[in-house]
């Protein structure tokens, strides 16, 4: 009887123990909706690592690649059973948001609560470093006047961001058929790039971000950077608008979480998000990859997703993507 007293009172003082333990922590976790290598993978790891560095969440930064459908698997997890997660963020872009633009997603904008824009990336035309083609005019020339001839492709699906960035190329070279060119859909650029260099895609459409490492490595060829101005960590490269082609293409790098998080916990975010771009850290890692450095945060940032879903659908209905 002694024995048995003493392992019911052991126990009981383990349960009272185990009351007064402290709540363990939750992680925090970033989905990155690509396999790893891609620019939303880039968001995550890096934001995450900074993030621990600051201190600005406890402990490390769990980051989840769930690719499929260019965001749309992991975006339909995230309403269906995480909306409410206060440690959950989500990459997303501005391929991410032509795709809801574009009804290819299932659930619409506003299932989400859009965090902030830390960054945008700049598009590219590349191809492979044996490829025929050493110059942007060359590609556009073949575009023009046999495009069937071209197997093209990128991060997003047809008349998705990186997509519609080539078919405005392919425009000012003159093609009047902008159907007529071939395009494949890969789950990252990273991905679209690897089947270039193995001869199955000739041109390849995709943000400077996702690719930076190939392009060190000198395995393809940059035939044009879609922005105003050469980029800060690849000088040289010649840009679209050098070359006589009026062609910018712009991919910001944001955050979202669950449409059910609390306005406490989201402007919680918020504020973490900003220290982190206001950080050297922040500003080094996105200039080195590429990024041009762009705040815009809560409210700002909802509205400013909201008028690129209805731009993003203008220019889709324009080029018969959706009616």
């Amino acid at each position: 009887m002694k024995l048995k007293f003493t392992a019911v009172l052991a126990g009981a003082t383990l349960s009272a123990l185990a009351s007064f333990a402290p709540a363990q922590a939750q992680t925090t976790e970033c989905i990155a909706p690509s396999a790893p290598g891609g620019g939303w993978d880039f968001t995550c790891r890096t934001i995450g690592r900074i993030l621990t560095d600051l201190d600005l969440v406890d402990g490390n930064v769990q980051v989840t690649n769930m690719p499929g459908g260019v965001g749309a698997v992991a975006f339909a997890m995230v309403d269906g059973e995480r909306p409410g997660d206060e440690n959950l963020i989500v990459a997303t872009s501005t391929v991410g948001i032509t795709q809801i633009a574009q009804g290819r997603y299932p659930a619409p904008l506003d299932a989400m609560r859009y965090i902030a824009m830390l960054g945008a990336d700049v598009g590219v035309i590349a191809v492979d470093a044996d490829s025929e083609y050493d110059d942007l005019a060359a590609v556009s020339e073949a575009m023009a006047n046999d495009p069937a001839s071209l197997v093209t492709a990128g991060s997003s699906g047809a008349g998705g961001w990186d997509h519609i960035r080539l078919l405005q190329v392919a425009d000012a070279a003159g093609l009047e058929d902008l159907s007529a060119l071939r395009w494949v859909q890969f789950d990252g650029g990273t991905d679209a790039v690897t089947q270039m260099m193995g001869g199955q895609v000739d041109v390849v459409s995709t943000d400077i971000g996702e690719i930076a490492g190939f392009i060190e490595s000198g395995d393809i060829k940059v035939l044009a950077v879609l922005s105003d101005e050469p980029i800060p960590a690849f000088p040289d490269l010649p840009t679209a608008v050098s070359q006589g082609v009026d062609v910018t293409g712009y991919n910001w790098r944001g955050l979202y979480t669950g449409g059910d998080v609390s306005d406490e916990a989201y402007q919680q975010w918020v504020d973490r998000l900003e220290t982190l771009y206001n950080s050297e850290e922040w500003q080094s890692a996105a200039k080195e990859s590429g990024l041009i450095p762009i705040w815009r945060g809560g409210d700002e940032f909802t509205e400013y997703v909201q008028q690129q879903e209805e731009q993003m659908a203008k220019i889709s209905r324009e080029i018969g993507i959706i009616e």
